[in-house]
């Protein structure tokens, strides 16, 4: 444990010492609580919980750092609702670091909890982290410190708490692959390479992303009924340039 903790403190000094997360960086996180155009309101607090380690250049931001933020505006339906928020700090050891993020991929709750379910039934006596998973996006997992698959392509590995993988752009949309020379493997946790937008919500765009003006704002809508996002839905948060 005093190792452990050691080792969260010099990963927190080096951070305060850089004063930023490098851009790029990844962020898969879990959120902790429900957002909602019709009840929640500008200015309330929301967070998130880092789902794996994040890998940096010294150190790493370990799984259950807290990523926090607020509601910027809402407007419910019928009207076309929509809802923005932003993710402003990264809590390490009681202290703050301030970032800016945009929104590379969203998923519901039960896409998160069916990427963590095992494809085909277990075998007496097999591992359940050894068990092939499917990954939000569609790439494939063959087990804990297996192979990450999109097709007949490798690229990366599973790693505890998630995958270790190159990030790749997405075919017609604004998803890219890595940026600002931080080329890295990306701890994604449960999402493929080239995972963007929405999964598993019917009628739920990113309209804005935050990678451009208002940089580090994401907004939410929907055309038929109010924006809803539950607990225990995963996000795929990208450091934006501060």
């Amino acid at each position: 444990m005093r190792y452990a903790v050691s080792g969260l403190l010099l990963v927190s000094m080096s951070l305060f010492a850089q004063d930023a997360i490098p851009v790029g960086t990844i962020l898969a996180v879990r959120l902790n609580s429900s957002i909602d155009s019709q009840k929640s309101k500008p200015g309330q607090v929301i967070t998130a919980r880092i789902m794996q380690d994040v890998p940096l250049p010294e150190g790493r931001l370990r799984a259950g750092t807290q990523v926090i933020g607020q509601i910027v505006t809402t407007r419910p339906a019928p009207t076309g609702a929509s809802i923005s928020l932003q993710f402003d700090n990264v809590k390490i050891s009681g202290r703050s670091i301030p970032v800016r993020t945009n929104l590379r991929a969203l998923a519901s709750m039960m896409e998160v909890q069916d990427a963590q379910v095992p494809s085909t039934g277990t075998d007496r006596g097999t591992t359940f982290a050894w068990m092939t998973t499917n990954q939000v996006g569609g790439e494939v997992v063959y087990g804990e410190g297996g192979p990450v698959t999109n097709g007949s392509r490798v690229v990366g590995e599973a790693a505890p708490g998630g995958v270790l993988v190159q990030l790749n752009a997405k075919s017609g949309t604004n998803c890219r692959g890595s940026i600002d020379g931080n080329d890295r493997p990306q701890a994604l946790w449960i999402f493929a390479s080239d995972a963007c937008g929405t999964y598993g919500f019917s009628d739920l765009e990113i309209a804005h992303a935050g990678r451009r003006q208002p940089i580090g704002q994401i907004t939410l809508t929907s055309r038929q009924g109010r924006v809803h996002v539950s607990a225990g839905s995963g996000l795929l948060l990208r450091v934006n340039a501060p």
